[in-house]
C-alpha cells in the first residue's frame, strides 16, 4: 500500500533531498498511518530523517531531566504504573518532597547540560490544598534559568491557569495508547478526560508534552492509533515523549514479551514524520536499548531524552553513558552546542562528580529489588 501524500510528507523513498517542505497536518487517516508501518525500513528512516533535517538540526539533542516529586500510592489501576496503589510492587510510598531537595536536584540536572526540569507526581490530579506549594516550585525552578515542566495527572482549567502564570512553560499528560486499547491499560479515567486535561494546558497558553507508550501488548494498529490522535490534536503537542515499557515485578503487565527494536523505532520514525516540528523523545526504556538501538532512534528523528539515573521510579541510562554516546555520534545538546570539546568535558566532568556526591535517597529504583525488612512509608 503505497502512503497518501496530501503534501504531508516531502517525498516518496528514494527522491532527492529537494522535494517540497513537509507540511503540518491534523487529518492523518488510520489506513495512512498503517501504511507507514507497512513500509521497508530503510525508506521509512529515509523519509523520517529528511523530514527530521527540514526542522531540527540533526545532530543536536534537546536534554531534560525528571524528578518524581511525590512517589506511590496512585489511586488509579494504569497497568504499566509501580506507582498505583492497586499493585504490590515493593514502592515506598513518599510523601510531597521538600523544596530545597527538589532545588538542589535542578541544580544539579542544570550542571550536566539539562534545560528543562520536570517534576512528576503520583496523583489522579492535584488537590487544591496542594497548589500553592506547586506553583512556588515552578517559580523556584524557573529561576534557575531553566524550562519547567509538571506532570501531576487531570488538571481543572483554573489549575492549569495557576501553573502558567507561575511559569510554568510544559505540561505533560500522556494518552499512552490508542482509544480501542485503551482500556485494556486503564480503567479509572476515559480517554476523554486526558484529552480534556490537554485542552486546559493548551488555552492556558502552556506547552503540551504528550505521549504514549508501546510494547503494553498492543497491535500495529493501536500504535497507529496513538500517533493518529497526537498528530490530529488540534495542535501538534511541542514535545511527543515515546515511551517502551519498562517491565516491573508486580505490575499486570511485567511478563509480557519485549517488544521487537525495529518496531519500536518505526514508531519513532513515524512520530517524526505525523508532527515534523514537535520534539519526539526517546523516552522511558533507553536502560535496555543498546547503543545502537538508540542510534537508530536519533536517526529515525528522536531529539530530546531525559538525563540522569531514574525516570520517575523506573532506572534510565547514567548521564556518563548518555555522554559517550553522544560523543561517538557527534551529537550536541542544545545547552552545550556553543562549547568546544574541551570545555564541554571539562563542565560534564565537574558536574558529573558533583552528582555522584549527591544523596541517593531521592530516588527509588522500583525495577530493582526491594530489601529485605524494609517497610514503605504510609502516606
Amino acid at each position: 500500500m503505497s502512503v497518501t501524500q496530501h503534501n504531508s510528507v516531502h517525498s516518496a523513498p528514494g527522491s532527492s533531498h529537494g522535494a517540497q517542505v513537509s507540511a503540518i497536518r491534523h487529518d492523518w487517516t488510520r489506513e495512512e498511518v498503517e501504511a507507514f508501518y507497512a513500509m521497508p525500513f530503510n525508506d521509512l528512516l529515509f523519509q523520517a530523517q529528511i523530514v527530521h533535517r527540514q526542522h531540527f538540526d540533526p545532530n543536536e539533542v534537546q536534554v531534560s531531566t525528571l524528578l518524581s516529586i511525590k512517589t506511590g500510592a496512585c489511586p488509579e489501576d494504569c497497568k504499566y504504573c509501580p506507582q498505583s496503589a492497586r499493585y504490590d510492587t515493593g514502592l515506598e510510598k513518599e510523601r510531597l518532597l521538600e523544596m530545597e531537595k527538589v532545588i538542589q536536584r535542578a541544580k544539579e540536572a542544570k550542571q550536566t547540560g539539562s534545560t528543562r526540569f520536570c517534576m512528576g507526581a503520583a496523583w489522579r490530579n492535584p488537590k487544591e490544598r496542594d497548589m500553592p506549594y506547586l506553583t512556588q516550585m515552578v517559580a523556584e525552578v524557573k529561576s534557575l534559568g531553566l524550562e519547567t515542566c509538571m506532570t501531576l495527572g487531570m488538571l481543572t482549567r483554573d489549575q492549569a491557569l495557576a501553573l502558567k502564570q507561575a511559569g510554568l512553560d510544559y505540561y505533560n499528560h500522556n494518552l499512552d495508547t490508542s482509544p480501542e486499547f485503551y482500556g485494556d491499560i486503564i480503567t479509572t479515567r476515559t480517554y476523554q478526560d486526558r484529552l480534556n486535561t490537554l485542552q486546559h494546558v493548551r488555552d492556558a497558553g502552556m506547552n503540551v508534552c504528550s505521549g504514549g507508550i508501546v510494547g503494553m501488548g498492543e497491535s500495529v494498529s493501536d500504535r497507529a492509533g496513538l500517533l493518529m490522535q497526537l498528530a490530529n490534536l488540534p495542535e501538534h503537542p511541542q514535545s511527543v515523549p515515546i515511551n517502551m515499557l519498562v517491565k516491573v515485578d508486580g505490575t499486570p503487565l511485567d511478563k509480557l514479551d519485549d517488544m521487537e527494536p525495529f518496531e519500536f523505532i518505526r514508531t519513532i520514525a513515524i512520530a517524526r514524520i505525523m508532527m515534523p516540528a514537535s520534539h519526539v523523545r526517546l523516552s522511558a526504556g533507553r536502560e535496555n536499548m543498546s547503543e545502537q538501538t538508540q542510534a537508530l532512534c536519533f536517526m529515525a528523528g528522536a531529539n530530546s531524552i531525559f538525563y540522569g539515573c531514574k525516570l520517575l521510579t523506573t532506572s534510565n541510562p547514567d548521564t556518563h553513558e548518555d555522554v559517550v554516546l553522544f560523543k561517538k555520534l557527534g551529537i550536541n545538546t542544545e545547552r552545550t552546542r556553543d562549547y568546544s570539546d574541551e570545555a564541554h568535558e571539562l563542565l560534564l566532568e565537574e558536574a558529573l562528580e558533583q552528582q555522584q556526591q549527591a544523596p541517593e535517597d531521592l530516588f527509588y529504583d522500583a525495577t530493582a529489588s526491594k530489601p529485605a525488612g524494609k517497610q514503605a512509608e504510609t502516606v
